[in-house]
């Protein structure tokens, strides 16, 4: 107790000292460009009550280039102070050892309630109830839906599909052909690579069903994956009925091409991040109203949840005491209620503060946007374990390619679903012992 006691004091001290001198934090960001702007704004306010700490936001390229340039930068003895690293890379940045856990920070700081953390956020990135990094911008899979196409299609665009039967039927009325036979409207779109792989693990987490073992890696390292399962073939055999009834179109590789044909009114309905509404909210503009609806779930399974996505912030190891407690200083003011209010309203996703959360209800911005609810609901509904805190492992990017491929040959038709998924859990198991023979 004596000793917890000095360490307190000891934080104090150093928190009361930290603005004495000039200090210039550096943040690495792969959420995208647009993104730069409002972290970079916030700081920035930051800054307005910090004067001797300025903050730069840069954009590192994506959420992998930014994990490789962090990898890196320490290596070269330069690394930013808090970067933003994507879900996957969680367990990678666990094994790293340069990491400034978050817990370490807030065992030492009286000051910060880790309840004020909704949940489903503390759980992803946390590991034998130690929290290891700072959600941030965390968001998950929904639909967007076109209302006035619903209703063209004779749908209620305020009863939207929540199984996949009634999902399938819809994407078929939502169809439209010339007269000469092309569609020139798809009932549903969807990106493949990156998004359809993250997507496969949502619904598997809709099913409760595990996507490794020892529960999701969560109560021991994950050595074999187990969605080779009658979950993981009801999701491939769900996106490839509408593929090949010619009601969804697959738009490619990457998020663009299907957001482009979505806000084209091309298709009817898109599966896509949370972090996106804003930009599709003013893409529609006074075209069409976008309507967001909870993912889909097979009928008579039980229905798990969903995993949160995106990002969070790590602190690193600079072996600057003074920019190390500046840098947890900025932490807690991101992570404040107002804080995570801006950055929900500016960018689409969830306030991880549930403060910010009552906040936003009580003033009413829920209801005057009900969109930007339906995530935040589809997260707080979702039931809390193993499936829903999702796959924790330093093999998931490789892996996910791996998922990728299933779903690229269930569509030309060269696999069924199981064998597709049988390949991918083969080679699942190999990246899984290839990265664990590191460690």
């Amino acid at each position: 107790m004596l000793r917890k006691l000095l360490l307190v004091t000891v934080f104090v001290i150093l928190a009361s000292v930290i603005f004495a001198a000039p200090i210039t934090l550096y943040i690495w960001q792969g959420a995208g460009t647009t993104f730069t702007k409002t972290l970079q704004d916030l700081c920035n306010q930051y800054t307005a009550l910090n004067p001797n700490v300025k903050v730069d936001v840069l954009y590192t390229g994506s959420y992998h280039d930014t994990l490789t340039k962090t990898i890196s930068a320490v290596q070269g003895g330069n690394p930013p102070d808090l970067v933003m690293i994507y879900d996957v890379g969680t367990q990678v940045m666990m094994d790293s050892g340069v990491v400034i856990p978050i817990q370490d920070m807030i065992d030492k700081d009286p000051s910060f309630d880790i309840n004020t953390i909704i949940p489903a956020a503390r759980n992803y990135y946390s590991y034998n109830g130690k929290l290891y990094s700072m959600p941030f911008n965390s968001s998950n899979p929904v639909i967007y839906y076109n209302k006035n196409l619903f209703e063209k299609a004779g749908l209620n665009p305020n009863d939207p599909p929540t199984t996949f039967d009634q999902f399938i039927a819809d994407a078929q009325k939502l169809t439209v052909k010339d007269s000469s036979g092309n569609t020139v409207q798809y009932g549903f779109t969807f990106g493949t690579a990156e998004p359809i792989a993250w997507f496969f693990e949502q619904f598997l987490a809709v099913q409760n069903a595990l996507y490794l073992n020892n529960n999701n890696g969560r109560t021991g390292r994950a050595d074999k994956a187990v969605f080779d399962s009658p979950a993981g073939v009801r999701v491939l055999d769900f996106f490839n009925t509408m593929v090949q009834n010619g009601s969804a179109i697959n738009a490619g590789a990457g998020w663009d091409n299907a957001e482009s044909l979505f806000l084209s009114q091309r298709a009817a309905m898109l599966i896509d991040t949370t972090g996106d509404i804003t930009m599709m909210l003013q893409g529609a503009g006074n075209k069409f109203n976008v309507g967001v609806m909870f993912l889909p779930h097979p009928s008579g399974v039980p229905y798990g949840g969903v995993i949160v996505g995106g990002a969070s912030l790590w602190m690193l190891n600079t072996h600057n005491t003074q920019r190390e407690q500046a840098a947890w200083d900025l932490l807690k003011f991101l992570e404040s209620a107002d804080a995570q209010s801006q950055w929900s309203a500016a960018t689409g996703y969830f306030p991880i503060n549930r403060n910010s959360i009552i906040k936003l209800l009580y003033q009413g911005y829920y209801a005057q946007n009900p969109e930007f609810l339906v995530a935040v609901l589809q997260l707080l509904m979702s039931t809390p374990d193993a499936a829903t805190s999702g796959a924790l492992s330093g093999a998931m990017p490789d892996i996910r390619t791996a998922v990728s491929d299933a779903f690229s040959n269930v569509f030309s038709k060269s696999m069924t679903a199981d064998q597709a998924l049988q390949q991918a859990q083969n080679q699942a198991d190999k990246d899984l012992a290839n990265y664990n023979s590191l460690y």
